[in-house]
């Protein structure tokens, strides 16, 4: 990097500056957690695309795909499943949660089942998103350091510090504009990458030429996922509904999105969206994976200066050497960028639901200008946090991208199994959800340590089914008193025309495209 270089990414940082500033009025914790419910259509698509779809993928899908032992194009089919979690959540988890008016979705569950379910799943929520998006900090950080000399401290410093700032002055509205310009230098960069890179194995031709076809299968019909195989269709589709549905709809970080929105025909938008937008661009970065490992594959040299244990080196050593200064810049901002999206909507979200757990386990009353300035000082509390975790963070899996989905699949298929208890099921009292809940997290904890045979994408899908049992079992064996939450019984269950038509539409022709690739590029 050289003037440049730095003189690009210091103006980005000021600008993200500028934005927190620009948008620090809020009067009330709707301005600051849901900007005012005034948000439209095209910012919260972006944004709720921007934190998955960050620098987890912008670095680890185009490593998973060049060079990670087993994987390839097959990434793709884990995109098979979002249309149809859009479809669900439509349909039956966010028109209760947004007619509810609540701030903290776990606010939902208390009116529903009471204080000790609220309290679980917040728990759930606060510890596992804020260890996951510390080893999102962490391993940008390090790659950071170790292919562009950017001291490993003074990454995790930027990163951390400019966030926090911007979050803690800016608040949703700060949180979801910044993420949009991260979302676009994301799109940008992929492209740029991609771009490159064909020019550098010297064209379409001679790529087609050399990529490795082992790497174009998509469908894996013959991997189930439960004797050491992985990426087998079944449950790509079958854990991966369970993934995005939970992830969408009942994580704060992405929830608190959609609450924004200024009526539900916007939050139908947003998920809409939401299923055709993500699949376009996750093709995009594995195209570009695919180029970039097949340049190494034909580049000795630089594949010499890749870890072979550390396949997301790909993509930044590709742009420290290959690309021009003014372009490298603009980059390391798509990498600086990616992170910080992860890490603003997550420190907002976990801001969100300590405030109001502390308000409900407390019983205070605080007035808007309080609330709003209590608010601040929990976005800066878990800002250092994760930041803390981040430089203590570690390796769990070959790739970062499968670190952080296998750490959410641990929780995501409970806590979505929670929520529907509470917007489909009656009968069901807090005892029983409280026990399904439990025994779902410690059955998905044996999963990973005791039986790694089993696909960490079916933990979602186990996980989702023994909570419902055992609460289903446990609320008929145990009578006890159950209540309705508001919402509960208003507009869920209704399937919209045009959107199932798209959405199921968009699932075939996913299929359709994950046949052809091996066609396309073989």
């Amino acid at each position: 990097m050289n003037t440049l270089d730095f003189a690009v990414v210091l103006g980005y940082l000021a600008g993200l500056l500028f934005l927190g500033y620009f948008f620090k009025e809020q009067k009330s914790k709707e301005d600051y957690f849901l900007g005012g419910r005034e948000m439209g259509t095209f910012p919260l698509t972006l944004s709720t695309m921007a934190t998955q779809l960050s620098a987890i993928s912008f670095i680890s899908a185009p490593a998973f795909v060049g060079l990670r032992e087993g994987g390839g194009m097959v990434w793709l089919s884990y995109e098979f499943a979002v249309p149809l979690a859009m479809l669900f959540l439509m349909v039956y988890i966010l028109p209760a949660l947004y007619r509810s008016g609540v701030v903290s979705i776990y606010d939902y569950l208390e009116r529903r089942f009471g204080t000790s379910t609220r309290f679980l799943i917040s728990a759930v929520f606060l510890v596992s998103r804020s260890f996951g998006t510390g080893i999102t900090i962490y391993a940008t950080a390090l790659i950071l350091n170790s292919v562009m000399n950017i001291d490993f401290y003074v990454a995790i410093g930027l990163i951390g510090v400019v966030t926090i700032i911007y979050s803690l002055q800016g608040g949703m509205k700060a949180v979801v504009y910044s993420d949009t310009i991260q979302m676009i230098l994301i799109f940008f960069g992929v492209i740029v990458i991609g771009l490159f890179a064909l020019n550098d194995i010297g064209g379409i031709d001679a790529f087609l030429a050399n990529v490795n076809t082992e790497r174009l299968t998509v469908l894996r019909t013959d991997s189930f996922g439960f004797s050491g195989d992985e990426w087998g269709l079944l449950p790509m589709i079958f854990g991966g509904v369970v993934l995005y549905a939970s992830y969408y709809g009942c994580d704060q970080t992405q929830a608190q999105r959609t609450l924004s929105a200024r009526n539900e025909q916007t939050v139908r938008k947003i998920l809409l969206f939401n299923g055709l937008a993500r699949f376009p661009i996750v093709l995009m970065y594995c195209t570009a994976g695919l180029i970039l490992g097949t340049f190494a594959a034909v580049t000795p040299d630089f594949m010499a200066q890749i870890d072979p244990a550390r396949p997301d080196t790909l993509v930044p050593l590709f742009i420290v050497n290959y690309l021009p200064h003014g372009i490298i810049g603009i980059l390391v901002v798509a990498l600086l960028a990616a992170a910080m999206s992860s890490l603003s909507s997550v420190v907002n979200s976990l801001s969100a639901v300590s405030i109001e757990d502390y308000l409900r386990l407390t019983g205070k009353k605080l007035t808007e200008e309080r609330y709003v300035r209590w608010s601040r000082v929990t976005v800066f509390f878990w800002g250092i946090v994760i930041v803390l975790f981040s430089i203590f963070g570690g390796d769990i899996a070959p790739t970062v991208i499968e670190a952080i989905n296998k750490i959410g699949s641990v929780f995501y298929g409970p806590i979505l199994a929670t929520f529907l208890l509470a917007i489909l099921f009656d009968k069901v009292h807090t005892l029983g959800a409280n026990v399904g809940l439990l025994t779902g997290v410690g059955v998905n904890a044996y999963l990973w340590l005791g039986a790694p045979e089993i696909f960490w994408l079916w933990w979602n899908f186990i996980g989702c089914v023994v909570t419902l049992s055992v609460a289903l079992v446990i609320s008929v064996i145990r009578h006890g008193e159950s209540s309705e939450a508001p919402g509960h019984a208003e507009g869920v269950g209704h399937w919209y025309r045009t959107e199932t038509t798209i959405l199921l539409g968009a699932f075939a022709g996913m299929l359709a495209i994950g046949a052809l690739v091996p066609v396309i590029f073989g």
